[in-house]
């Protein structure tokens, strides 16, 4: 996966101005800071888990998408096969972005019974684009926010099943990891 080479947003509040819905997911005010000082002034305060949510609306879909799986695989390896699958699926789309690929992770994430972390970065991959129903008559296309929403949505699961002395450098590391695709390296 390419890395993000600059940011979309010269300001963590233009984040916020282009996705309503971030204010429903962090309650810092954002101010006129650059996305990286935000960040990181999320990282230090309360709740750091309103990083995991910024990342989420910051980095492009694709990106944010990727960054979910490999987060989800190091945070809380999948045992099953049927999770396994979810996430190749999500990979795939990522590496190869075609509306097969991403309609393949839809029916598999809306398929799976338990919505665990795999199943919601499918659905991350699958809300990327394209139509969230089946009537090729009347297309219905996801909300420009709800690839975020399931990233968001993956990650904070994933975190939800580690041991809590563990909890604190696992976000840590997923932090690191989004840093990485922003400033130029693979995660």
């Amino acid at each position: 996966m390419k890395a993000v080479r600059h940011l979309r947003f010269s300001t963590a509040r233009q984040v916020f101005d282009a996705y309503a819905p971030v204010r429903e997911d962090i309650a810092a005010e954002p101010g006129d800071a650059p996305p990286l000082v935000f960040l990181d002034s999320l990282m230090k305060g309360p709740t750091p888990e309103d990083a995991i949510s910024f990342c989420s609306y910051l980095l492009p879909k694709r990106e944010a998408v990727w960054w979910a799986c490999e987060s989800i695989r190091s945070i809380a390896p999948p045992v099953s096969e049927s999770d396994k699958h979810l996430l190749d699926l999500s990979e795939q789309w990522v590496r190869v972005p075609e509306e097969e690929k991403r309609v393949a992770a839809k029916a598999a994430g809306m398929a799976a019974v338990v919505k665990n972390a795999p199943a919601w970065v499918a659905l991350a991959a699958a809300w990327s684009g394209g139509s969230m129903v089946d009537d090729p008559e009347r297309p219905v296309p996801p909300p420009d926010f709800l690839t975020a929403k399931a990233v968001r949505a993956a990650i904070l699961t994933a975190l939800a099943q580690s041991a809590p002395k563990d909890r604190s450098q696992k976000l840590e590391a997923t932090v690191q990891r989004a840093l990485k695709l922003v400033n130029g390296g693979a995660s």
